[in-house]
């Protein structure tokens, strides 16, 4: 089974991914996994923090000669801003070092009692007895996302040998949206141009988009949107009918709705569809004789129908709100006093959309490949090549 955990804290010495399940013989490209880190830390909008991080991935086991040998993975990815949190996030325990009042901003423990509405700040506190939401926030934030971007980069690894893909874009930000269908073509051109502001596919629109973001932050706001993940060379019969948690439109659902400030999910059309008639929905079914294969004349279903890959691309919408830290803070109440105080801010993003993005391709990589496995098996990747050849050879048969 293929899984993989967090942990570290935004401020703390570093992020670690712990990825189990590939089978052996994978091969590592060291350079696309760094590629991926650093696409995540592009985009118009976002705060200082990128300006300090030069996100690595230091693989410290599982990976021998640059293959995968079974084993679990482990990468560390280092936070360069934990020389200034030193203090703050000490692993032992010691007095506030420069000796005042905790509850001071200027203070070494830096503590958080004014919670931010909208963020896990109050939740956490509450959950965790907390009167300080530091703790809360450090793990609460989008900064974990750097550790499932190498993690899910595992994943692309694994469906590229065979032949399978993933990347994403924009295609809302704030009041502007894509008002067109992107082409992989545009999509994979997009994701390539580092220098893509909002990696939007229509120049025009990112345009509009470019204005929005600087209309936000000269207001004091924040503003979100719609990244749309599309993954093609997908075989059908991944997931599963039989039961509901084997799903995989559900997993994938999931697994974007945990991204950070995610608060809406979407396959293919289906917001639309839900005001639409039936004949105005459904994929109508075709067979290519040349192919030796079933298609369907549009995807509207996203790519998954009952739960299992069609054959089609697997198109993915995650909807994020604006993020809530504001520089023009709403009101909050302190936890400490329980007065009404304007909420706290921290140095952040405005916008955060096109990484929002890369955190969704890796979520529904690790998704589609762990289905994949699932299906196709195999200890090491010849194996399950053997056994996707042979799945194929069924298929060409049916």
């Amino acid at each position: 089974m293929l899984r993989f955990v967090t942990a570290g804290e935004s401020h703390g010495q570093a992020l670690i991914a712990w990825i189990s399940g590939l089978p052996a013989g994978v091969p590592v490209d060291l350079e696309l996994i760094q590629h991926e880190l650093h696409r995540r830390q592009l985009g118009y909008g976002r705060g200082g923090r990128q300006r300090i991080e030069k996100d690595t991935a230091d693989i410290l086991a599982g990976v021998r000669h640059g293959k995968t040998i079974g084993a679990p993975i482990a990468v560390r990815i280092e936070n360069r801003d934990w020389k200034n949190w030193e203090k703050t996030l000490p692993v032992e325990d010691v007095e506030d070092s420069d000796g005042a009042d905790s509850s001071d901003p200027k203070s070494a423990q830096r503590q958080l009692t004014a919670p931010r509405p909208g963020h896990a700040d109050l939740a956490g506190a509450l959950k965790f007895n907390f009167h300080d939401a530091r703790y809360v926030l450090e793990r609460a934030s989008a900064r974990e996302t750097a550790a499932r971007v190498a993690a899910g980069a595992f994943a692309k690894l694994l469906l590229r040998e065979f032949g399978a893909e993933v990347l994403s874009h924009t295609i809302a930000v704030g009041h502007i949206h894509l008002e067109r269908t992107a082409t992989w073509g545009e999509i994979a051109a997009v994701c390539e141009n580092l220098e893509s502001p909002l990696r939007c596919v229509d120049l025009a629109t990112e345009s509009r988009m470019v204005a929005e973001v600087d209309h936000v932050l000269r207001a004091g706001d924040s503003v979100g949107g719609v990244f749309e993940v599309v993954a093609r060379g997908i075989p059908p019969g991944l997931g599963s009918h039989a039961q509901w948690d084997e799903k995989l439109d559900a997993r994938i659902a999931r697994a974007v709705m945990s991204i950070q400030a995610v608060k809406a999910v979407e396959f293919g059309t289906g917001v639309v569809n839900a005001a639409s008639y039936g004949s105005e929905v459904q994929d109508e079914i075709r067979y290519d004789a040349r192919k030796k294969r079933f298609q369907r004349s549009s995807n509207r279903a996203g790519g998954l129908e009952g739960g299992i890959t069609n054959g089609s691309e697997v198109v993915v919408r995650g909807y994020l709100k604006p993020i809530s830290t504001l520089r023009r803070p709403l009101l909050t109440a302190d936890l400490k006093t329980k007065e009404a105080v304007k909420a706290a801010y921290e140095r952040s993003d405005v916008c955060v959309v096109p990484a929002g993005g890369v955190a969704g391709e890796a979520m529904v990589a690790v998704e589609l490949a762990g289905a994949f496995l699932e299906k196709f098996g195999g200890d090491s990747i010849g194996e399950t090549h053997r056994n996707f050849d042979g799945y194929h050879k069924q298929l060409d048969e049916f």
